[in-house]
């Protein structure tokens, strides 16, 4: 399977406690991964993800933009070509920091999935 994720369309982020997020789901299920799904999230200026926590880690990988990562208390700046790992149980939070938009890569387990 191959694809490019400019040309999937995204479903914004619907949490009251998201803003300006956006996301896009790239391999999963329907595709044949079974356990897992890889999304690419997508912040607009001054977007953020829910400050949360869940029992799933999940791997992140930031392709553009910059951003902040609160995690285990600290808010730590993020930009392409960074990586994260977030355990499961830890409190998270992604912002987008910058002017443009800030996409990141989330692969988390299929219950990790809403």
């Amino acid at each position: 399977m191959l694809g490019n994720f400019k040309e999937i369309t995204g479903q914004v982020v619907t949490n009251p406690l998201a803003h300006n997020a956006m996301m896009k789901v790239l391999v999963g299920p329907q595709e044949g991964w079974d356990t897992h799904v890889m999304r690419v999230f997508e912040l607009a200026p001054s977007g953020f993800t829910p400050k949360h926590a869940h029992d799933w880690p999940h791997i992140n990988v930031i392709l553009e933009g910059q951003g902040t990562l609160f995690l285990n208390g600290i808010e730590n700046n993020v930009e392409a070509g960074g990586y994260a790992f977030v355990p499961g149980g830890e409190l998270h939070q992604f912002k987008n920091v910058g002017d443009t938009p800030f996409k990141f890569i989330c692969i988390v387990p299929i219950e990790g999935h809403k």
